[in-house]
């Protein structure tokens, strides 16, 4: 029978002698919840803990683009879309994308993730010259930026113009499982990855559904691909690991993944969360303008934080800075900018 060790974890300025410390940031444990597939879990010691746990959980991690994970970081969100599910047909000027692409690095965002394809809920793919046309001007305006740019693709051909623009990092929903060409790519051009759950494609990912345990079944996934990946030949220091909140899950499984997210730090790989304004915060908060949904956001990008989740992708970057800053704050008395 397989076991799975989530670190139960603490944000405190005091740091008992026996507690571990999760990878690079401030956050420490001294117990674990013990889970798998056929009974109860269980809370241990992390004396208890086993070794090759012990050192995924533990294993400091590696700056990706350039940027570290001492402090909670921020991606934020460029759609350059006719048809995203918050922001679709605001930036489809290339004077107004780059321009929020500005204005997001001035908020605060640590990565700018710019997308030419929707990937909502029941969205269609689009031609790759469509999404080519929508993100390559932007990209090239944005070379006097600092913030790293990640594509947000599912497309070999589209992430290799990318890449050849100045895109440092590859975000893909499918997990590397849509377009077989887009993993031989990123080893040719050595660039960062970030591999999603998702199930099935957006067109068709919640028509019902299903898991046997959805966070046990999100983890074997993620760690499958990322042996793939490793195996591939893209080092696990150039991975970040995306459990996929809204992408193919209920309101149960969103909120089981947000409630637990500490068990998926057992990859060993930074961990993004993308929740911003989707719509099981509507459903929770009763908000159905997806825009007004920014107090509920950042509520539940608080969640993460308070649980080690390294990287979010956000739309509303100077509201969650403002609030990733004051909890570190009254946390710990500084931050590390």
């Amino acid at each position: 029978m397989r076991h799975y060790f989530r670190p139960i974890l603490t944000a405190d300025i005091s740091y008992p002698t026996d507690a571990l410390a999760l990878g690079s940031g401030r956050l420490w444990f001294t117990h674990v919840e013990r889970m798998s597939r056929n009974q109860e879990s269980e809370i241990l010691s992390v004396e208890d803990l086993p070794i090759k746990w012990k050192r995924r959980l533990c294993r400091k991690r590696s700056p990706i683009s350039g940027i570290n994970f001492n402090d909670p970081k921020l991606m934020g969100i460029l759609n350059v879309t006719p048809d995203s599910f918050s922001d679709g047909g605001n930036y489809g000027s290339l004077e107004t994308a780059v321009a929020k692409a500005k204005s997001l690095c001035k908020d605060g965002a640590d990565f700018i993730d710019i997308g030419g394809e929707s990937t909502r809920p029941g969205s269609k793919e689009i031609p790759i010259e469509v999404e080519l046309a929508r993100i390559r001007p932007v990209i090239e305006n944005l070379q006097d930026i600092k913030s790293p740019i990640s594509v947000d693709t599912r497309k070999a051909r589209v992430a290799d113009v990318a890449i050849s623009c100045g895109a440092l990092l590859v975000n893909d929903v499918s997990g590397f499982r849509f377009d077989p060409a887009l993993l031989p790519l990123c080893v040719d051009r050595a660039v960062s990855v970030c591999v999603m759950h998702s199930k099935g494609i957006p067109e068709t990912m919640q028509n019902n559904p299903t898991y046997g345990n959805v966070l046990l079944d999100v983890y074997d996934y993620l760690e499958k691909q990322i042996y793939k990946l490793v195996d591939s030949g893209i080092p696990r220091t150039k991975i970040i690991a995306d459990p996929g909140i809204g992408f193919g899950k209920t309101l149960d499984h969103n909120l089981a993944l947000l409630r637990k997210i500490s068990l998926f730090h057992g990859l060993g790989v930074p961990l993004l969360l993308g929740l911003s304004r989707k719509g099981f915060i509507g459903t929770v908060t009763g908000v159905e303008n997806a825009k007004a949904r920014v107090t509920g956001s950042v509520a539940a990008a608080l969640t993460g934080v308070s649980q080690g989740v390294q990287l979010f992708r956000v739309h509303d970057v100077k509201e969650t800075r403002q609030a990733f800053d004051m909890w570190q704050m009254a946390k710990f008395g500084d931050f590390d900018g």
